[in-house]
């Protein structure tokens, strides 16, 4: 049974988004991305990384209500819910948090 599923054909997931034409080698090629687009790739990075990370901490300090708790269902899709949360604040607040750091990157890099 073992060898039946090591002859079928694999790619290695880093080899297969490494390959020339893949959808995350044409995204992060940052050479002949245009600033606007690697301004946007910065601003979701930044943003969601940050927000992430404070929306998890604040999850951490709250217990679960006596009532109005949604069970397992919030439970399994709190990951979720948090996700989009970030999302949304970080296009929210791009401009002012995430664009003064993109500026300090592109001076770096220019020099």
């Amino acid at each position: 049974m073992v060898s039946s599923v090591s002859s079928l054909p694999f790619q290695p997931p880093m080899a297969a988004l490494k390959a020339p034409g893949s959808e995350l080698t044409k995204q992060v090629d940052a050479k002949s991305a245009k600033p606007e687009e690697l301004k946007d790739a910065f601003g979701d990075f930044v943003g969601n990384t940050f927000y992430g990370q404070l929306i998890a901490s604040m999850r951490k300090t709250v217990e679960k209500p006596a009532y109005f708790h949604g069970g397992r269902g919030e439970e399994v899709f709190q990951g979720q819910l948090d996700q989009m949360l970030a999302e949304k604040l970080s296009d929210a607040t791009q401009e002012q948090f995430a664009g003064p750091m993109f500026d300090l990157f592109m001076l770096k890099r220019a020099s």
